[in-house]
Order: C-alpha cells, then sequence, then structure tokens
C-alpha cells in the first residue's frame, strides 16, 4: 500500500510541472467552453450538429497540442487528450449510426450499461500509462486476501469484473435468446426463462474464473464462508428460499416472464423473474408489483397463459320480457361477432340464464386473445349492446316500484273524536 502511495505522489509531483500544467488547463478550458457554452445552444438542433460541434473540439484540441510542440515545448499531454476525445467522437458517430438501423432503447442500453463504463476504464489505464508504467503499477502489492497477497490488478479485476458480468451478460444472452426463438419457435415465455438462466450461469462461471485468476485461496474461503453459513443463515433463508423459488419456477415453467397471472382481482403479466422476486405489471394503474418468489409455492395462483393465452369473458344484460328471447340472443351473437377483438372461434354464444323480477336476463359469453386486454373489450361489447338494443327498439328495463296513497274506496275514514263537554 505504501507503494502505490509513494506512486501517486510521483504523479502529482509530475502534474505539477509548469508544461503539463499547460496542457491540462488549456485542454480543461476548451473542454468547459464546450460543456456550459456551445453544448447547451446546440441541444434543440439535430444531433448530426452536435456531433460536428464534438468534431470542431477536437481540431481545436489538437490544435492546441500542435502550439504547444511549436513553441518548443512537449506536447504529448495535450496530444492524448486529443485522441481520446477523437475517440469519444468517434464513438458517437457509431451509436448514431446504430440508431440508424437498432431499436433505440438497446442501443441505450448498450452504451450506458457497457461501451460508456470500459470507454472510462480503458482511458483510465492509458493515462495511468501516461504518467508510469501500467505493468509496474499494476503488479504493486497492496495487502493480503485469504491468504494470498492482493495486487492492484487483481483488486481492479475484483471491482470491475462483476460489473460487466451482470451488464454484459444481458444484452448478448437477450439477442442469443432472439436468434434461438427464430430457429427453434420458442415462446416468448420460454425465451425470457432460457435467457435468465443463461445469464446465472455465465455469472457463475464467471465468479468462479474470477477467483482463480485472482488467485485466491479457495480453501481459505471455503471453511470462512462454512463458519460464517451459521450465523447469517437465518438472516438470509428467506432469500435464498426465493433464489431456488424462482430457479424452479423457470424449470418448471408454470410461472415465466409473460404469462399473466390474477392477483388480488387484477390480471397482470410477469414482467421478470429475480433473485428475489418477480416483477409484475398491471394493466389497470400501470404499476408493477414485486411478488417473493416463494409466494407462488405457497398460495394458490390463476394464470390465464399457462396452456394458451385465451380467456372467456361474459356480458350481463337483461331485456323486457315482452322481447322474443330468440331474437335478443341473435342479437347479442351478432353484436359480439362484429366487435373488435372478440374472436370468432370459438364462437361467441348468448344464452338466456333467468327470469327476473322485471326482465328476462341473459348472458352473453366470448372468448379473446389477450388477458389483459378484457376490461377494455369488454367495455366495447357493452357499449355495442346499448346501440344495437336502442337501434332495434329492445327496452333495458330497471326494478320499478310504485306507491298506491289510500283513497276513498278502501273503507270510511274514522271519524274525529267529540270535544269533551263539562
Amino acid at each position: 500500500m505504501n507503494q502505490l502511495l509513494y506512486e501517486i505522489v510521483g504523479w502529482l509531483g509530475f502534474l505539477s510541472r509548469p508544461v503539463v500544467l499547460v496542457q491540462c488547463l488549456t485542454t480543461a478550458g476548451f473542454a468547459l467552453a464546450y460543456a456550459l457554452w456551445l453544448r447547451p445552444r446546440l441541444k434543440a438542433r439535430r444531433y448530426r450538429v452536435s456531433v460536428l460541434a464534438a468534431l470542431a473540439l477536437w481540431c481545436v484540441l489538437r490544435l492546441n497540442g500542435l502550439v504547444i510542440e511549436r513553441l518548443g515545448y512537449p506536447g504529448d499531454l495535450a496530444t492524448y487528450f486529443a485522441q481520446v476525445w477523437g475517440a469519444w467522437v468517434l464513438l458517437a458517430v457509431i451509436r448514431l449510426l446504430l440508431l440508424t438501423r437498432c431499436p433505440a432503447k438497446q442501443i441505450q442500453l448498450l452504451y450506458s450499461r457497457i461501451i460508456q463504463p470500459l470507454f472510462v476504464l480503458l482511458v483510465a489505464g492509458s493515462l495511468v500509462n501516461q504518467l508510469a508504467s501500467l505493468r509496474d503499477v499494476a503488479e504493486i502489492p497492496l495487502f493480503p486476501l485469504f491468504g494470498s497477497p492482493l495486487t492492484t490488478s487483481n483488486l481492479f479485476l475484483l471491482l470491475t469484473i462483476p460489473y460487466f458480468l451482470v451488464a454484459f451478460s444481458a444484452i448478448p444472452l437477450v439477442w442469443l435468446g432472439h436468434l434461438l426463438q427464430r430457429l427453434f419457435h420458442f415462446s416468448h415465455g420460454t425465451r425470457a426463462a432460457g435467457t435468465l438462466v443463461l445469464r446465472y450461469l455465465l455469472v457463475a462461471v464467471g465468479v468462479l474464473w474470477l477467483m482463480h485468476r485472482v488467485g485466491l485461496n479457495t480453501s481459505a474461503i471455503a471453511a470462512i464462508a462454512g463458519g460464517l453459513s451459521v450465523g447469517i443463515g437465518f438472516g438470509v433463508k428467506e432469500v435464498f428460499s426465493n433464489f431456488i423459488s424462482g430457479l424452479w419456477l423457470l424449470f418448471e415453467g408454470s410461472v415465466r416472464p409473460g404469462s399473466v397471472l390474477f392477483i388480488d382481482g387484477d390480471p397482470c403479466e410477469v414482467r421478470s423473474l429475480g433473485l428475489r422476486a418477480a416483477v409484475l405489471w398491471r394493466n389497470r394503474d400501470n404499476a408493477e408489483l414485486l411478488i417473493p418468489n416463494q409466494t407462488f409455492f405457497t398460495a394458490t395462483t390463476t394464470t390465464y397463459t399457462g396452456s394458451d393465452s385465451l380467456r372467456r369473458s361474459a356480458v350481463e344484460i337483461g331485456a323486457a320480457y315482452r322481447h322474443d328471447p330468440v331474437v335478443v340472443i341473435a342479437l347479442l351473437e351478432e353484436v359480439a361477432r362484429a366487435t373488435a377483438g372478440v374472436r370468432l372461434d370459438p364462437a361467441p354464444r348468448a344464452f338466456l340464464v333467468g327470469y327476473g323480477e322485471s326482465s328476462i336476463d341473459y348472458s352473453l359469453r366470448y372468448w379473446i386473445d389477450d388477458p389483459l386486454g378484457n376490461l377494455s373489450i369488454k367495455s366495447a361489447v357493452s357499449q355495442a349492446i346499448w346501440h344495437a338494443f336502442s337501434a332495434n327498439g329492445i327496452e333495458i328495463p330497471f326494478p320499478q316500484r310504485v306507491i298506491h296513497p289510500p283513497n276513498d274506496s278502501d273503507g270510511p275514514t274514522p271519524a274525529a273524536p267529540a270535544p269533551h263537554q263539562d
């Protein structure tokens, strides 16, 4: 650790030289002018204009290095800054080209989670190599860890590789899942489940490789983990149970991403199965629900996508007694067939289900493809029934109560009592 501190102090001494300070300050001045003055004025312009402005900044930085060298001073650091900015502009141009051919959301995730962090790490490593030998800095011992000396390079790997394993495994596996789905005609739920399992396996293999690469004493790690497992077992019991439950659900296939479950009276779509909980999306209020994975093993859950996504829905309606039930049933079935979202096979069916106090009760039953769209389709069918009944003169009665006041025919009116006399 002391050797690393001495190395950092040497870098500070190098950066305090006047020639180095001039290169750093001029570069920082041009960069601040671009970020605080020029870039805000180009936000409303097209993306290509911003790229041209970034290219202009690269030209200014490169010219700055040439001017310093022309004056007889070393301008390597200024040239390095220009090269770094040029590489960043090149990535921006590549991103612009990809946005014209690929979905914007995927490109944004690729750049924000992988490309940009990787670029920052590469720039940091190259900057260290400008100040000193990167190989010598990487071999500096810091402190022992599990019986093995931990160097600067090993610490860097321990801090960065897990992040890139989690981030990098997402996008390529998603693309691989789409490719396998096209080749083998998987369902969307099977593709998402397989992608998640492959991601867990890739992360696990990467962690094992990292431990071997860093040279950690696996026997010491196993002994410490065994001792801690008893103490923390009760604290992480639920987390471990949810994790195993999530993997079991994926392999079993009863609950997987894309499934539609009936939760608290509302249909919800399973968006993802995580390490601890499943994320469900509720359509009626655009809310996300976090359901622990083990809940699906301890509670009864209704699914609309177990074998297929078909769902039967129904609209209850009443018609006055004077209308012929055959005519009403035929009209209800015709309305359902003409409504968007209602399947023609199986065909809609209407039934007379009972005789009420003020109406004959009917039930129109039909099938839909999207369980999450049940409420909107049911509303459309109900409105179409109202308009069809109105156009054909069919009355939708409602309960009425008539109160008859008493009159003379009901009997003699009692006489008033005579006044009392003394």
